[in-house]
């Protein structure tokens, strides 16, 4: 515990530095441009208290996360149960393998015409962009944390009287490559924040909607403030996560 908390102390002191330097560099390049090119650290606070006060930014952030959550929920899970599968089970790796090579290289943004053609122009198209990005990223997460299970400790698993799939999956296998699922899964959680722009492109309200249209206005200082916003949301859920990882991963002495 002294060691952890030494470590945490450190790191907090060195986050607040280096977040401290990063705003003194920002003002400090900000003095040299235009203010619609970059505005001051103390414009964007300016503005993100006038839309947190006029309410528009939780109604943003209200907007985004009716279709984060869904589609990081689906994505996740989906990419998770045929990732074990795939990596568990020969056959089905060798009958999937071609499909995944397929599809895998196609981008999120180039499936925008389907989700609107199957879902609209809502949320649940845009869950479906954000669900594509998660599944993938807990597909080869989970499909190589099974993969790279030990024969060993699976020979070992049934010599104790686990046996079947099933069994084996459940009290060896998913237990042995449970980091690689959890990284997989915190991995995936901050795509998906960074796909919340991208699948609001079509007309989705939201904080990606903001920023596009603040964009095109030049309102700057507008952008800025809701990247900050992201920036906070994905902060808020990564630390919540993280602290669920370590205590599943506690038999492994994790301590970042």
């Amino acid at each position: 515990m002294a060691v952890l908390e030494r470590l945490t102390s450190r790191r907090a002191r060195y986050g607040t530095g280096g977040i401290a330097a990063f705003v003194i560099g920002w003002f400090l390049v900000s003095l040299t441009q235009p203010s619609y090119v970059l505005p001051t650290p103390a414009a964007v606070a300016t503005t993100f208290i006038e839309e947190a006060s006029s309410g528009g930014l939780l109604v943003a952030i209200g907007q985004s996360v009716l279709h984060w959550i869904p589609g990081t929920i689906v994505g996740t899970a989906l990419g998770v149960a045929c990732g074990v599968v795939a990596g568990w089970n020969p056959t089905i790796d060798e009958v999937t393998s071609p499909v995944v090579r397929l599809l895998r290289p196609v981008p999120p943004l180039a499936l925008i015409g389907f989700a609107i053609a199957w879902f609209g122009i809502n949320h649940a198209g845009a869950a479906f962009i954000i669900a594509i990005g998660a599944f993938w990223i807990n597909f080869y997460a989970a499909y190589g944390g099974v993969e790279g299970v030990s024969e060993d400790l699976v020979d070992v698993g049934r010599s104790l009287g686990v046996d079947g799939d099933r069994e084996l999956l459940q009290h060896v296998v998913i237990p042995a490559a449970s980091p690689e699922i959890l990284t997989g899964i915190r991995t995936g959680i901050g795509r998906c924040w960074m796909l919340v722009v991208a699948a609001e492109i079509f007309g989705v309200p939201g904080i990606g909607r903001r920023i596009l249209r603040a964009s095109n206005n030049l309102q700057v200082d507008v952008v800025i403030a809701y990247i900050l916003v992201l920036s906070l949301l994905f902060l808020i859920v990564d630390t919540a996560f993280r602290a669920t990882q370590r205590r599943l991963l506690v038999w492994r002495g994790e301590t970042r």
